[in-house]
């Protein structure tokens, strides 16, 4: 594994708030979670219209200007695909190259198993979707676009983000060790 970075953290951090000035000016701040709400309000305009106007939830996300879906699920399956393109090209720079397809303290804490790895993995993206529309945003729109417009709600996101993840890291990886 070469320990050398490809890019430097900063040059990485301006290129992303150059990214996210492009994105925002050309469309709109960036956001993923909400788009799954507009689906799904969109799917019960269309199968149930008396209950979609009744419900708040609904009614809010499910109006016509919002069914022009195209933007948000580009950006959706822009990111798998854009995950699984550079996983692919770094595949040799990750940590776990070199010792198999998962990490140490994954290993040691709950064992080899791929089927529980994912499993955790896709619960944990439920989870913090489910969490993210509590909130309001997600990550890439409270963190990212929300901070970067000094929207006080981001901030008390990403602080209550880091701190829950730091907490639960501490507790799922107790007695690990370092």
């Amino acid at each position: 594994m070469n320990d050398e970075p490809i890019i430097s953290w900063k040059a990485a951090g301006i290129a992303l708030g150059l990214l996210l000035t492009l994105a925002t000016f050309l469309v709109k701040p960036l956001g993923v979670s909400t788009q799954f709400v507009v689906t799904d309000a969109i799917v019960m305009h269309q199968i149930a219209p008396t209950i979609a106007e009744s419900n708040q939830y609904f009614s809010t996300y499910g109006v016509p200007s919002d069914w022009g879906i195209g933007y948000g699920w580009m950006l959706v399956f822009g990111m798998f695909i854009g995950g699984g393109i550079t996983a692919m090209i770094f595949r040799d720079r990750q940590p776990e190259a070199d010792k198999g397809s998962m990490p140490p303290m994954w290993q040691a804490r709950f064992g080899p198993s791929e089927i529980k790895r994912y499993s955790a993995a896709f619960t944990g993206g439920v989870l913090l979707l489910f969490g993210a529309r509590l909130a309001g945003g997600c990550t890439s729109g409270h963190m990212i676009s929300g901070i970067s417009q000094l929207a006080v709600s981001s901030f008390i996101f990403g602080v209550t983000t880091f701190i829950v993840a730091i907490a639960a890291a501490k507790f799922i990886y107790r007695n690990q060790g370092a």
